[in-house]
């Protein structure tokens, strides 16, 4: 059985370990909680690991809404696919939220995006300009060389840095 932490000693500890299981508690309803959670996870960066034959691509996601709601949605396993040569693309199980999203203003590789319009996630490897409805979600931090060569069912994680 799974100790559950007081305020006091959550707040002592300080682990980041422990922020998720804080999380769980301020979900489960306990008044109060939920403010100082969120707090807690400010200023922690979300990173996502994307893994496919053999390769492992690390990316950082940004403080949006639509980031958010893809981390939500983790781990995924889905297929990916090759577009116009310069992205790879896959179709989360939810739509993403765009609101305090950012436009891209020129993708580049790297870069990782919402194309809210068709309800997928970009990953660049080639460059790109802007288009309407395409949000920022983040950029790649390792791996970054390796976006082309993801084919067929690719595995997306949460990775706790």
């Amino acid at each position: 059985m799974k100790k559950i932490l007081s305020r006091r000693d959550f707040m002592v500890k300080g682990a980041v370990g422990l922020g998720a299981a804080f999380i769980m508690i301020g979900a489960a309803g306990i008044p109060g909680t939920e403010a100082l959670a969120a707090e807690e996870m400010e200023g922690e960066s979300m990173q996502i690991t994307v893994s496919a034959n053999g390769k492992t691509i690390v990316y950082e996601l940004n403080d949006s809404q639509a980031a958010k709601d893809l981390y939500a949605q983790l781990p995924l396993s889905i297929e990916v696919e090759n577009y116009g040569g310069i992205e790879k693309i896959y179709y989360p199980p939810k739509k993403l939220g765009t609101g305090n999203t950012p436009l891209v203003k020129a993708a580049k590789p790297g870069t990782l995006a919402y194309y809210e319009p068709w309800g997928d996630v970009v990953m660049f490897y080639g460059r790109f300009g802007s288009a309407s409805g395409l949000y920022e979600l983040g950029h790649v931090i390792k791996g970054g060389d390796l976006i082309h060569y993801l084919s067929g069912n690719i595995h997306i994680e949460a990775d706790n840095n």
